[in-house]
């Protein structure tokens, strides 16, 4: 049966769960997904939210008989295909018969290894961390799986984290004491032998850099890959074709190699002296930065004097605990290893000095840290070559891959040049459900005081729509100026990006019923606050990079150099598919109802912002505040029906 009929009003689903919603967008990619992974083609398909993408490649995938990875952009969305997706759609197709298998980065999962020798340390009663400690040695015994997601007791970021799981840089492989119980060999045993296999992104190509390397795979060969939330695969590709080093990785490497040499006798005495130098080395590095802007490239640093003095007598120190690590190395394995991580951490150092074309170098400074990256500008070639070397089909979908119509960025971002396209519009009645407010705004975005004219614009909006507000911003500075002057002007509860966990923002956002929440970035996308709790969203600036991040700098100086417009090829296109994202937080549900305000006045003044509007859904559109406070009052307070269907998800 074909995929399309499956997700039809005579249909399975339809006969399974009677708030199912047959959708001719969905069953349309759902046909274009069955056509391509029997191809063995590429496909782009752009799907508006509330088309239901995620059965519309679940069904041909799962019915397709092939080997199939499925990646996305979250371990959240990772989580939420695995348990709740899939084995719904499994059995409504009866499809019983085909393995599913969940896998993440090691980092995700218990290291019974690292457990065992971070209780036999007793370092972490210094850091104030034993409880933390306390509660995974309870879960250790009972957990299933050995992913940390297990343990509800401790958040995501944990400190304790880092001491009881492992990194490809200090993982013991085979010749772990606890290799037969490892929770990542299983996982990945339970992949190989499976049909369809979840992982995420940052796994995908990090995997891929791999093999690029000639270490083999840690993901089974697949006849089909299916990248759902694909607007974030270039970075992520981007990321994992990058070299870097950080302040924590050399720290990490001296704590390490200290805890195995208390193992091995006699290797402590001469390894505490190079590891001590390394460490102040690192320290001295960072405070010679300090003077430097917090975010640049590299080589005009390290031609300084202060800088490249420091420099110097990092990569000295580097060298030389190095050497001293080789030579215990033959005590342990645990020594050995880590004499393996001194060597490349000594090679990427070593590379951050050299000149190398279509690689940016730069560095990055934290409160107490610093990373050194290595960037390529360009990740089209390596993607192509991976997916001819796979010769599997190759599924690209979100919610924002297009500008307009046109999906030439992505591709030429992706180098998939040679996929068919497909862009589906969402099934919502954006018309009807939806208001564009364009305030008029006097001042430009870049002028002293934007930031107040748009809170003061914004105040008005608030009010009338009772709070349920989401305000984004494109900088932390204006995030920052709007949490100082908000709690003087409304009553609203705010809940402020930073002052806890986003999940625990969210939650409390939607409990409270009235709450204005302020986000930055990581809030524009893979965020869902369906129903009544959001029924505004205020956008302070068109999404364009930021003037002086060093990679950005560098790509537009690349496509300069080619005779192309930075601008036109790069800045305008990311703008407005990050303007997507953003946008895409208003409606999340066929009955949903809220008005987006856009307060660029760019949009208006600019010949490019036609282009933007012309990528938003179509809404009916304002610059008249009364407008505003008439459709509020007409929608008053909404009850809304919660569809059963997961394809409402969205991006």
């Amino acid at each position: 049966v074909k995929a399309a009929a499956l997700l039809g009003p005579d249909g399975p689903f339809a006969k399974a769960d009677p708030g199912f919603l047959p959708r001719a967008a969905q069953q349309t990619l759902s046909s274009a997904i069955e056509n391509c992974l029997a191809e063995r083609g590429e496909l782009i398909a752009e799907a508006g939210t509330g088309t239901g993408k995620t059965f519309a490649y679940l069904v041909p995938a799962l019915q397709s008989g092939l080997k199939v990875i499925v990646s996305t952009g979250t371990k959240a969305l990772q989580d939420q295909l695995f348990h709740r997706d899939l084995p719904r759609v499994r059995s409504t197709l009866g499809l019983s018969n085909v393995k599913l298998a969940l896998l993440k980065g090691r980092s995700n999962y218990l290291c019974l290894h690292r457990l065992e020798r971070t209780v036999k340390d007793g370092e972490l009663t210094s850091r104030g961390l034993v409880g933390q400690l306390n509660k995974v040695r309870r879960w250790a015994p009972r957990a299933l799986t050995g992913d940390r997601a297990e343990l509800a007791a401790l958040p995501e970021d944990a400190p304790i984290w880092p001491y009881v799981t492992s990194t490809a840089e200090n993982c013991l492989g085979s010749e772990c004491p606890s290799w037969d119980d490892c929770y990542v060999v299983k996982a990945r045993r339970r992949a190989q032998s499976a049909d369809l296999v979840v992982v995420n992104h940052h796994l995908l190509f990090s995997d891929m850099a791999v093999r690029r390397e000639g270490f083999g795979e840690v993901l089974p060969g697949a006849q089909a890959y299916i990248l759902d939330e694909a607007h974030q695969i270039a970075e992520s590709a981007t990321s994992f074709f990058s070299t870097s080093i950080s302040l924590r990785q050399i720290t990490e490497l001296v704590r390490d190699t200290q805890g195995e040499a208390v193992l091995a006798t006699g290797s402590l005495s001469a390894l505490r002296g190079p590891g001590a130098e390394l460490e102040k080395a690192g320290k001295d590095f960072r405070l010679a930065l300090g003077v430097y802007a917090a975010k640049a490239p590299l080589a005009p640093v390290l031609g300084e004097p202060d800088a490249d003095a420091a420099f110097t007598v990092l990569e000295a120190a580097m060298r030389g605990f190095a050497q001293a690590l080789n030579a215990q190395s033959e005590r342990s394995e645990g020594l050995s290893s880590c004499a393996e991580r001194a060597e490349d951490l000594l090679a990427r150092l070593t590379l951050m000095r050299t000149d190398g074309d279509a690689q940016v170098r730069w560095y990055e400074l934290f409160a107490s840290g610093f990373m050194l990256n290595c960037t390529p500008l360009d990740i089209a070639n390596p993607l192509t070559a991976f997916r001819q070397q796979t010769g599997a089909a190759w599924i690209y979908t979100s919610a924002t891959l297009a500008v307009g119509e046109d999906f030439s960025h992505f591709q030429h971002e992706t180098g998939a040049f040679g996929a068919q396209t497909l862009k589906l519009q969402s099934p919502f009645d954006y018309s009807r459900q939806a208001l564009l407010y364009l305030p008029r705004i006097a001042l430009e975005p870049n002028a002293t005081g934007y930031t107040s004219a748009v809170l003061s614009a914004a105040l008005p909006v608030l009010k009338a729509s009772g709070g349920r507000a989401f305000l984004l911003f494109t900088s932390h500075r204006a995030l920052r100026e709007a949490a100082e002057w908000l709690p003087d002007q409304v009553d609203f509860p705010l809940y402020v990006q930073g002052a806890a966990p986003r999940n625990v923002l969210l939650r409390e956002f939607q409990e409270s019923g009235n709450g204005v929440l302020l986000g930055a970035a990581s809030f524009w996308e893979g965020v869902d606050v369906p129903g009544d709790a959001l029924s505004l969203v205020i956008i302070d600036k068109l999404p364009f990079g930021q003037i002086g991040d060093p990679v950005l700098e560098a790509k537009m100086e690349a496509i300069r150099a080619r005779g192309g417009n930075p601008f036109a090829h790069f800045q305008l296109p990311s703008a407005v598919l990050a303007l997507k994202q953003g946008v895409g937080r208003l409606i999340r549900k066929v009955d949903d109802r809220g008005v987006l305000m856009l307060c660029d006045p760019r949009l208006i003044s600019k010949g490019y912002g036609r282009i933007f509007i012309s990528s938003l859904p179509d809404m009916q559109r304002t610059r008249e505040l009364a407008e505003v406070e008439r459709f509020f009052c007409r929608t008053g307070s909404v009850v809304l029906t919660q569809n059963s269907d997961d394809a409402t998800r969205g991006d």
